[in-house]
């Protein structure tokens, strides 16, 4: 079965879609529990993990598009730390998106999964994006926040997505061509949304443009 993964715009309803899909697909939704599993392994807390989230970089553009090999799986799972950085992080992560994608039947949100699972033929990638107001709008209704706090959290988070991917060298994730299906939430409610995406990927064969 298909794997989906997600990459957006902060605020255009990424997370939303996300858990709309699985649910309707019968499909697992991989978002925070990536978090809480690499601070498993890692034996350390998810508030550690998320610190070097928001700052991974270093060695991502080396290794994101290629899939893990066992050897370096086993050195990672096998490994007793306590401790983590952006390196330890980042294999993590790697090891974690590409195991997860090998079960099927998931929708992965975000943390450069587009990347990692580029190659993999049953991975359907998908973009949304909106224009600031409606994302400001949206964190606003979603999350309960006034205008100002809304549009500070959106600032916030694209610098910080602009920042993680100018550090790995993938400047070019906005870029259409690397997506099965850009989606501007702007124009489109998440309900069809979710009809485009499921009507994709159930397609008898991979949609290379739309």
């Amino acid at each position: 079965m298909p794997v989906i993964t997600i990459s957006r715009q902060f605020g255009s309803g990424g997370r939303t879609l996300g858990q709309k899909l699985a649910g309707a697909l019968g499909y697992t939704f991989a978002d925070q529990d990536i978090v809480q599993k690499i601070a498993e392994l890692a034996k350390v807390s998810p508030g550690w993990v998320e610190s070097v989230e928001k700052e991974a970089g270093g060695r991502f553009q080396r290794i994101v598009s290629k899939m893990v090999s066992k050897p370096l799986v086993d050195r990672i799972l096998k490994d007793e730390r306590g401790y983590i950085d952006e390196q330890i992080y980042i294999d993590y992560l790697v090891v974690l998106i590409a195991q997860i994608a090998e079960e099927d039947n998931v929708v992965i949100l975000g943390r450069g999964s587009q990347y990692i699972l580029n190659d993999m033929p049953e991975a359907y990638h998908i973009l949304l994006i909106d224009n600031f107001e409606n994302r400001v709008r949206f964190i606003m209704e979603k999350y309960d926040k006034t205008e100002k706090e809304a549009a500070n959290v959106v600032k916030v988070e694209d610098r910080r997505r602009f920042n993680l991917y100018k550090k790995i060298g993938k400047q070019d994730y906005d870029k259409p061509e690397l997506y099965h299906l850009v989606i501007n939430m702007a124009r489109v409610s998440l309900d069809q949304a979710h009809d485009l995406i499921v009507k994709l990927i159930k397609q008898p064969s991979p949609v290379t443009s739309i």
